[in-house]
């Protein structure tokens, strides 16, 4: 018996942007100093599940790229901004990395996992990639963009993703495109969770 989907297996481009867009309404902090770390990973470790990306500075010469500049790590009501380009990759942020306690929730979470070892190997543990279980509720998206479109029913802005995320200062704009792509994942993860997968009973 197989148990029909609540979402459309796909969505395009066109319906995506039609739709309403949803944004991080909580604490943005930017953490660009060692100093605040420490407090930040104590916050965050409490939390059962927390939200995951990186941002990189997009290279627009062939041959040219850089390292992640940007670690985003979201609970529902604040997301953390670590400024990797200027704080280093310490012993707290691997040990909240690796706590299989706390669910990290991302997309394409081995790509940041790959990016973040360029500057420091680490242990990692608690994550979930929604691109690998999206499937399970019949759902053949696998962006960002259009998993949330189906499952929540809200466009998430790329607007900001080509911005230069090594700049002097973070923008509001890109503050905010940061968090909500982090906080976002929990929240289709959570939709997810109270929905029935698509099962095959042979």
């Amino acid at each position: 018996m197989k148990v029909r989907s609540s979402y459309p297996a796909k969505i395009d481009n066109e319906a995506t942007a039609q739709l309403p867009a949803i944004e991080f309404r909580g604490e943005v902090h930017i953490i660009d100093r060692e100093e605040q770390v420490e407090e930040a990973c104590r916050y965050l470790a409490k939390q059962r599940m927390i939200g995951f990306d990186t941002e990189t500075r997009p290279s627009f010469k062939a041959g040219v790229s850089y390292r992640v500049s940007l670690l985003q790590l979201s609970s529902e009501e604040r997301c953390y901004l670590f400024r990797l380009n200027r704080i280093p990759l310490g012993k707290e942020l691997m040990r909240l990395l690796g706590n299989q306690q706390v669910l990290k929730i991302g997309a394409d979470v081995a790509g940041d996992l790959r990016s973040l070892r360029q500057l420091r190997h680490f242990r990692d543990g608690g994550f979930v990639d929604l691109q690998t279980i999206i499937g399970e509720w019949g759902i053949e998206e696998k962006s960002l963009r259009k998993m949330s479109a189906i499952v929540l029913g809200k466009r998430v802005s790329k607007a900001q993703r080509l911005s230069n995320w090594e700049s002097t200062q973070l923008t509001d704009k890109q503050q905010l495109y940061a968090a909500t792509d982090a906080w976002v994942c929990v929240q289709i993860f959570k939709a997810l969770e109270k929905s029935p997968k698509v099962k095959s009973n042979l």
